[in-house]
């Protein structure tokens, strides 16, 4: 950054971590006045945190990374030389992901080109929330006030003019990932709800389609009991048609139940998280000492 001739900061968002990350960032802010720590109360998630560091962040460019450092900063130069280029929101769109699984990997590519044909936003395809954006792109976000967030699709949805930047990403630099299948599955769901209302029509569709099977099981029993047919006598045929009805509602339900469930944690209009320690307090204790 030094390099670059620019004012810069580093704001570190710690969310909710219980060993001595929050102890350490404290005693470097101390020494430097480039960081500036964010200091959860609690775990609120990583588009949460990541929100946090926006909302914090003061300069004329926000770049977003991740501190494993899979996300190598040496790529931040070529990030910073596109938007001196005039480009708003400038995307690093992975190449290679070296240290993931197979798994990981194929899940990742498949998620991307769905959620691109579900919705309307063009959301770049194998990008992560490593990017850097304008001032005015940060303000527009910052302005958006969802709880569920998924920002590499908010990014998107804004618009403005944005280019894509390949790079190779790393394997972590130590210690394990805390993000496991359940939380990857939670923000997919997130990405579906609050781009596209597929789920809703798939509903819908599903219902039609049952519908239909079930008129055309009607108009075939009539005829094979009237030809003196025995196959359907009997509760066997009742009881399949029943679960298979029944399950297709629980599904339609529970689809509903998404939405309406997302729509109540906006109507409660909690804030999106809590800090305990900012950059603020360490500027105060800092004075108090002097």
């Amino acid at each position: 950054m030094k390099k670059l001739g620019e004012s810069w900061e580093l704001v570190i968002v710690d969310d909710g971590s219980k060993d001595r990350t929050a102890e350490i960032l404290l005693q470097f802010a101390k020494k430097d006045k480039h960081i500036r720590p964010v200091i959860f109360a609690r775990n609120f998630g990583h588009q949460i945190a990541v929100t946090a560091g926006m909302e914090y962040a003061r300069g004329q460019a926000v770049i977003l990374v991740d501190a494993d450092l899979q996300d190598p900063p040496e790529v931040i130069p070529e990030l910073i030389a596109n938007w001196r280029d005039g480009y708003e929101v400038v995307y690093a769109v992975r190449r290679q992901r070296k240290g993931e699984s197979f798994f990981k990997r194929a899940t990742a590519a498949a998620f991307y080109r769905v959620i691109n044909r579900i919705t309307e936003v063009d959301i770049p395809l194998d990008t992560g929330d490593f990017r850097l954006m304008d001032r005015r792109v940060v303000d527009v976000l910052n302005q958006m006030p969802e709880h569920h967030r998924f920002l590499r699709g908010m990014s998107a949805w804004v618009g403005f003019r944005q280019v894509g930047v390949p790079y190779d990403r790393s394997p972590r630099f130590a210690g394990q990932t805390h993000y496991p299948l359940k939380s990857m599955l939670r923000l997919a769901l997130t990405a579906i709800t609050g781009f596209s209302f597929f789920p809703l029509q798939l509903a819908t569709y599903i219902g039609f389609v049952s519908a239909g099977l079930a008129l055309l099981g009607i108009a075939a029993v009539i005829v094979l009991r009237l030809s003196g047919n025995e196959a359907f006598l009997g509760q066997a045929s009742t009881l399949i048609a029943v679960l298979f009805f029944g399950g297709v509602q629980l599904i339609s339900l529970g689809t509903l139940g998404e939405y309406i469930g997302r729509v109540y944690d906006e109507a409660r209009g909690r804030p999106l998280y809590i800090v305990r320690s900012g950059p603020d307090d360490v500027v105060r204790k800092k004075k108090r000492r002097d």
